[in-house]
């Protein structure tokens, strides 16, 4: 079970007092970026920020530099300012193989991640959550449980609030509990959480990474730090997570299938069993047949949820958490936006959102979830991934394909032979075409297996417009 009092980072202290009147350059004045050179500032560092973007695009965070007394380069990233650097800090997303970055290491010049910097100031247990999918879902899972448990947790990383900014407010907790991205472990060589879980791995981010390999490595790398007090929990279920990367964590396994895993779902009962001796609470020890948990009165959908939630379960149990809060988040959590969301029944066809599902992988797990027929709208821009995977679920469920935005041909190309397919321009004549050829009964899904940058902001505007186009049917 977590200890509270573990800690094996290096004192806060001596580690603020080594960034003192060092030449440190933030990359990136998002927020993230704005909460390090906040904090920079605070222990006394001289700040250079630099961004690629335009004075004009950065609004208020540019004024915001500068009255922190940030020296500020816009417009791009010059070589003087990454050579005459002490340390250089990345801002999430900020790619990590710029020339300027290349050349500042090629001089010995650190180039460090937001996460590297923040997680060695944090002295109570780090709760970090990874994978292709699901990772926001498990995060805010296991929240929700910690909250109905009575225990004081911060949530960030990822999503919302930079741990940075943790760090500065000085919040009184008991958990840190982390949305992990890989970007950020590509950055944190350094980075040690007392529980980490990975998810899934598909393919994804193949325009940044250069073989699926590559960007399993930086997946895995979480566990790379742990030791035998910590713990790494494990999709059982997942081809590319095999067990044996010489873990040195307390390994916990969790399956769809697997009863020998520590948790599992028996199909039969619709229900998670977690089991074993890792778990201990004021309640007592559990046994090996551990809790059982139903599905029953659950909100959420997919069977992906599933699996998000045999993750959670693992990571309470090993926090000493009592079954009665995980029964209680199964049966109240209401799921996210954009994530397999119900939208509405009209002339008796189902809509969902599934805005979030920006890769293969992510459809492969949407489609799994119905067993009726499909209309599924999908396209965008393409991250780099094969389309393989979904050939036999469109043969099986998919009664119509509906293709819009920049990748449409493509997928066509891979997918269209297989069902009968429309291509059209954007979402809004998708729906158009799904609401004429839907039968009642079928499933019309957004479910775009790309990236929404080809039309709009994010998956989040593609998502509001998709649900905004079916309500007003």
């Amino acid at each position: 079970m977590v200890n509270n009092s573990k800690s094996n980072r290096s004192d806060g202290g001596s580690i603020r007092k080594s960034y003192r009147d060092k030449n440190i350059v933030v990359v990136g004045l998002g927020k993230t970026g704005l909460a390090l050179a906040r904090f920079f500032r605070s222990i006394e560092a001289r700040v250079t920020v630099s961004d690629s973007d335009i004075a004009d695009n950065l609004g208020p965070r540019l004024s915001e530099a500068k009255e922190l007394g940030c020296n500020v380069e816009v417009g791009g990233h010059t070589r003087e300012t990454f050579t005459g650097a002490d340390l250089v800090v990345l801002s999430p997303g900020v790619p990590d193989d710029l020339e300027v970055l290349r050349e500042a290491r090629s001089r010995g010049i650190p180039v460090i991640g937001e996460l590297e910097v923040a997680a060695k100031l944090v002295s109570v247990p780090i709760i970090a959550v990874t994978g292709t999918n699901g990772k926001t879902t498990t995060t805010e899972l296991i929240c929700a449980i910690m909250e109905r448990e009575g225990k004081r947790f911060f949530k960030g990383g990822n999503i919302g609030t930079p741990l940075i900014e943790f760090v500065m407010n000085k919040q009184n907790v008991e958990y840190v509990v982390l949305e992990v991205s890989s970007f950020q472990l590509d950055t944190a060589p350094g980075f040690h959480p007392h529980i980490s879980v990975v998810l899934n791995i598909t393919e994804d981010h193949l325009d940044r990474y250069l073989t699926l390999e590559e960007y399993r490595q930086s997946k895995i790398s979480i566990f790379k730090n742990q030791d035998t007090e910590d713990y790494a929990i494990i999709n059982a279920d997942d081809p590319l997570l095999p067990k044996d990367f010489g873990i040195t964590a307390h390994t916990l396994l969790f399956s769809k299938e697997n009863p020998k895993a520590h948790a599992f779902l028996d199909k039969r009962q619709e229900i998670i069993v977690c089991k074993g001796d890792f778990y201990k609470s004021g309640e007592g020890k559990v046994g090996e047949k551990g809790a059982v948990f139903n599905f029953r009165n659950t909100k959420l959908v997919g069977v992906h949820n599933l699996e998000n939630m045999l993750a959670a379960a693992l990571v309470a149990f090993s926090c000493g958490i009592a079954p009665r809060a995980i029964q209680e988040t199964i049966n109240n959590f209401p799921g996210l936006p954009h994530r397999l969301q119900f939208v509405r029944e009209w002339k008796k066809v189902k809509f969902y959102n599934d805005s979030k599902a920006t890769n293969v992988g992510a459809v492969v797990k949407a489609l799994e979830s119905f067993s009726g027929p499909v209309v599924l709208l999908a396209g965008g821009r393409e991250k780099g991934g094969s389309y393989d995977s979904l050939i036999p679920l469109v043969k099986e469920k998919v009664r119509a394909l509906i293709l819009f935005g920049e990748s449409r041909r493509h997928i066509a190309d891979h997918l269209g032979d297989l069902t009968n397919t429309w291509l059209v321009e954007n979402l809004e004549e998708a729906v158009r075409v799904a609401t004429s050829i839907c039968k009642p009964g079928d499933v019309v899904l957004l479910s775009p297996a790309c990236a929404s940058f080809d039309q709009y902001r994010n998956y989040e505007e593609r998502g509001k417009h998709f649900e905004s186009l079916v309500r007003s049917l």
